[in-house]
Parts: C-alpha cells; sequence; structure tokens
C-alpha cells in the first residue's frame, strides 16, 4: 500500500508572538500537515514556538525538526518533550538527530565531540526517554503514550540503524557534512545507496516508517536550467544534469514539481516531504496539486 503526502514547513525565523502566530495561521491555512522548528542558534527556540504555534492553529502536527541532541541533557529534555506534548494537546512529534555545526557547540560551550561519539550520544538520549516514559516514577509523561512519534534525521549508517529500530519517521536531507558541519550536496544516486543501506537496516520491522525528505529550494519556473544556473556554483562538484536530478531541488512548473515528487516516491519511498520556511508560499500550489494523494 502507497502512503499518501504529508507535507511540512520548517519555520526558521524568529519572530514576536502576532508574527508567529500569523505565519503559523498561514502555514495552516496553505495546507501544510505539519509546523516545524529547528534547533539551531539565531532560530526560534523549539519548545517554546511550537507551543505558540499550538495555540494559534488546530489541525497541524508540531515538530522539532531536528533536535540536536548534544545541546540535551537527556532527562531534562524528557522533562521538555513531555511538557510540549502535553500543551500541544499531543499533536507533538519529536526530532531528533546528533547535530552536526561545530561553530555552535562553541559557541554555546558544549563539547562537540567526534561523530562516533555523537552518534553514541544520540543513542542514549532515544534509550533514556524511553526508559523514563515507561517509569510510573517520571513526571512529567507525555500526553502519547508511550512518547510522541520520534523522526530520527541523518545518514550515516549507525544513525539509519538507530532509525530503523527506534523512530516511526526516517528522515533523509540528501546531504552530509564535514568535520566543521559544513554540508555538502549527494548526489540522487548517493541518496539511493543511502536510502537502500536504511532499508536493509528495517528489514525486520513489523510496520515501515513514514521516509522524510528536506527540500532545500523551490522555484516555480517554465525554464529549470535557467533558473538553476545560478545556484551551480554552490555545488561546484555537481554538472548541471546532475544538479537538475537533485530530489532535494523541486525547480519546474508545479505540475512538474509535482511530477517529481510522484517519481520520488516510487523510487525512493518519500512521503513525507517537507520545506523551508522561505519556499513556504511557492509550495502551496503543489501541495493543491497532490492533495488526497
Amino acid at each position: 500500500m502507497v502512503r499518501p503526502f504529508r507535507f511540512g514547513v520548517n519555520l526558521i525565523t524568529p519572530a514576536e508572538r502576532g508574527q508567529w502566530r500569523e505565519k503559523c495561521r498561514r502555514a495552516e491555512a496553505l495546507g501544510y500537515d505539519v509546523i516545524a522548528v529547528p534547533d539551531h542558534l539565531g532560530m526560534p527556540a523549539p519548545f517554546p514556538a511550537l507551543v505558540a504555534a499550538a495555540e494559534a492553529t488546530e489541525r497541524p502536527r508540531l515538530g522539532t525538526f531536528v533536535l540536536d541532541a548534544g545541546f540535551w541533557n537527556p532527562t531534562l529534555l524528557a522533562r521538555e518533550v513531555a511538557t510540549t506534548d502535553q500543551l500541544t494537546g499531543g499533536r507533538l512529534e519529536l526530532g531528533l538527530g546528533t547535530g552536526y555545526v561545530k561553530a555552535e557547540h562553541d559557541a554555546a560551550g558544549l563539547p562537540f565531540g567526534t561523530p562516533g561519539e555523537r552518534v553514541t550520544h544520540l543513542q542514549r538520549t532515544i534509550e533514556e526517554l524511553d526508559r523514563l516514559y515507561g517509569s510510573d516514577d517520571f513526571v512529567p509523561q507525555p500526553l502519547q503514550r508511550p512518547r510522541p512519534p520520534l523522526m530520527i534525521g541523518g545518514n550515516g549508517d549507525r544513525v539509519l540503524g538507530l532509525a530503523a529500530r527506534h523512530a516511526e519517521i526516517a528522515a533523509f536531507s540528501g546531504g552530509r557534512a564535514d568535520g566543521d558541519g559544513t554540508p555538502t550536496v549527494i548526489t540522487a544516486a548517493q541518496l539511493d545507496e543511502r536510502v537502500a543501506a536504511y532499508q536493509r537496516f528495517a528489514a525486520d520491522r513489523a510496520e515501515p516508517a513514514e521516509l522524510n525528505l528536506l527540500i532545500y529550494l523551490v522555484a516555480v519556473t517554465d525554464d529549470r536550467r535557467a533558473t538553476l544556473r545560478p545556484s551551480l556554483e554552490r555545488i561546484p562538484h555537481l554538472t548541471e544534469d546532475e544538479a537538475l536530478d537533485l530530489p532535494t531541488l523541486l525547480v519546474g512548473t508545479v505540475k512538474q514539481m509535482a511530477e517529481q515528487l510522484r517519481a520520488q516516491r516510487e523510487r525512493y519511498g518519500f512521503t513525507y516531504i517537507t520545506v523551508l520556511e522561505p519556499s513556504m508560499e511557492a509550495f502551496a500550489p503543489v501541495i493543491e496539486e497532490l492533495h488526497g494523494e
């Protein structure tokens, strides 16, 4: 059975109360199923932002996209998650990742660690959340039981293995980060390999997870090549044809973008699509095109 599409927007720009409520209501009116908030310095603090989003809206789920596990003590995080789930009426979806921006850890005075250490901390965080929520002695408890749906984001083998074992949603970014957190876009073929690796790790799951893809750019145009060309300098390791084939870029007419997402659902299994806040309006006609599919 093909899973229907679901669409999210990641709100990255801080705003005062009235402006924040207005853009959350706008996201709901445009048809977004999930309003999400990242976990980066200089962007909105995730949990209060999601509580405010819940107060301004009725239908969308609310997500962290995704928390940097290295910023969080697992026990304190369990309290934040449970309280936020209660205050959002059980609409929370918890996204977790290892974190990848060393400069943010340095600014916060927190250790960054090696890639292996960061994955180990993510694993400990997941296991500790499950342990605490399974204990009658831990208060508060989330409204959703045994916990809010878990999304794990990342492309490395160990993270994909954690997602296969623990997550209701596996999130793919279409990129990888080097040692200091600088992202590098991966090709469509490389993403094929990463999704295939996840599927191997998840072969014994009783129920398949939802697969998420983050879209970096949405551009409505009749000339895909001309529109994409100015962006090629940021991805010099890719040819123009390879860039046009990237799953994380939606460039074309609304119908072309809808067809691309249908094809990617068939190729990779991506049914939960997230765009960044600057693309919220441009992507809305694609949501309408794919509504109910």
